[in-house]
């Protein structure tokens, strides 16, 4: 143990709050000061979409406001590699250890590993306490000791495993902080997120959601795949970057047992399994898990080629389906998008465009602010049929039932396409149907639904 009249560095990632955090309770049970560094990742910040960018710039603001609120000094950010930047904060502090939320993804190993190496070498240790998961990933097995890779076992086995209550939360004002002398101005952030990103602003919405009596808990089973009515928590972004532990949305939900509080808990398995599945198999992050759909044979978009416009249109809403184009001009305006829009738009992607789950993959991580690689890459091979527990590769969503079905009024296609927000409801699902075809400015459909569904089906049957 290091003594108590030594400093300890909080190393923030994912866990940009004060709350409900093991590792910065550990750095300040032991230290006599702690210095919260956030570093500056050039690999990360290269990898960063518009979106996540976005997002973090606006969450290390509001952590800093908060802290500095405490009484401290605020947020030191570093920039530089991580496995340089660490010995040399350590060393100028005199600090004694490094906390950290244990990172489980590919790149996250690695760099800690790195990380855990060079401080080494000048005599301190890297401590992981805690994790960004309901549930550490590895740490359920098969009764014969193997990774789980279907959902179902795996989740009675985490509801078997049981989940931690939240970790005593750190007074800001009752600890000590410090700064690193070479810490840099951040960059303004969008002012529109300062009222969304943060641990204050996720802890206000999520406590508002948790006390609707419409759209709330109670009604998340019946109206979660309803994109019209808004039905969701929306706190997606707020899990990713630790502004929310979801320990602290299990035990919320525990006091207000519903089938939909059930629900959104199985979201929330759903999160540990990918990040359990990825932890074994990082090279899903580019390659399918089952490998036979290598030999998938999926259209290139090369400059100039007819998949490349394909591509373009479904990236910018504009492929004269409704429902897929809301979704994806939901994503560009706002950073997210309904889960069921994810699939719909996924599906297409997939298996009406017939391109490469990897290109939907990239353009997500673009434009989501709660872009994780391990839930993004796995869902996308969900949808695609070559993932862990995969839909059915003969499952092609039809864009027009999916419509029908899953926004019946139009609510959400006339919010987000508004070309078609003056066109009756007999024609909004299909509006090349309408007299004189699709209202003015909006496109015909770029391909057609029924052909592509059986050259997909014939290009899936190839791989028996």
């Amino acid at each position: 143990m290091p003594s108590p009249t030594t400093p300890t560095v909080w190393w923030v990632r994912r866990d940009l709050r004060l709350a409900d955090n093991p590792a910065l309770g550990r750095a300040a049970d032991e230290g006599a000061a702690v210095l919260p560094l956030f570093v500056l990742d050039p690999v990360l910040l290269r990898s960063a979409g518009l979106g996540r960018r976005a997002w973090l710039m606006a969450a290390l603001a509001a952590l800093d406001a908060d802290l500095r609120a405490g009484g401290g000094p605020g947020l030191s950010v570093v920039e530089g590699r991580p496995a340089e930047v660490l010995p040399r904060v350590v060393q100028r502090s005199a600090a004694s250890s490094v906390h950290v939320s244990a990172d489980f993804a590919p790149y996250g190993r690695r760099r800690d590993a790195s990380v855990s190496a060079a401080l080494a070498e000048v005599g301190v240790e890297l401590r992981a306490t805690g994790s960004p998961y309901a549930v550490a990933p590895g740490t359920l097995r098969t009764q014969f000791d193997q990774p789980y890779s279907v959902f179902s076992p795996f989740h009675r086995s985490w509801l078997e495993h049981g989940v931690h209550g939240p970790a005593p939360d750190v007074a800001a004002d009752q600890v000590s902080w410090l700064a690193d002398p070479d810490r840099v101005e951040l960059e303004a952030p969008d002012a529109a997120l300062m009222d969304v990103a943060g641990e204050g602003p996720a802890r206000r919405h999520w406590q508002a959601w948790l006390d609707r009596t419409s759209g709330g808990p109670a009604d998340y089973k019946q109206l979660h795949n309803v994109p019209g009515a808004d039905a969701t928590a929306h706190i997606s972004p707020a899990l990713r970057w630790g502004h929310l532990h979801p320990r602290t949305v299990l035990a919320d939900l525990a006091t207000r047992p519903s089938e939909g509080a059930s629900t959104i808990a199985r979201q929330v398995c759903w999160r540990d399994f990918y990040a359990d599945v990825l932890l074994h198999r990082p090279d899903a992050v580019t390659r399918p898990i089952k490998p036979q759909f290598r030999d998938l044979r999926t259209d290139e978009p090369v400059p100039g080629s007819v998949a490349a416009d394909r591509l373009a249109a479904w990236e910018q809403g504009r492929t004269g389906y409704p429902l897929v184009d809301a979704g994806m001009r939901q994503m560009i305006a706002e950073g997210w998008m309904h889960n069921r829009l994810r699939l719909v738009t996924g599906s297409f992607l997939v298996k009406d465009l017939h391109l490469g789950w990897w290109h939907g993959a990239d353009i997500y991580m673009r434009h989501l602010r709660d872009g994780d690689i391990a839930q993004n890459q796995l869902n996308w091979q969900w949808v695609a049929g070559c993932g862990n527990d995969p839909a059915p590769y003969y499952r092609v969503f039809n864009p027009v039932l999916q419509s029908e079905k899953f926004d019946p009024d139009g609510s959400y296609i006339r919010r987000y396409v508004p070309e078609l927000a003056d066109l009756d409801l007999t024609y909004l699902h299909e509006p090349w149907t309408a007299p004189g075809g699709p209202p003015p400015g909006y496109p015909a459909p770029i391909v057609d639904h029924a052909a592509e569904r059986r050259d997909a089906l014939a290009r899936y049957a190839e791989l028996r």
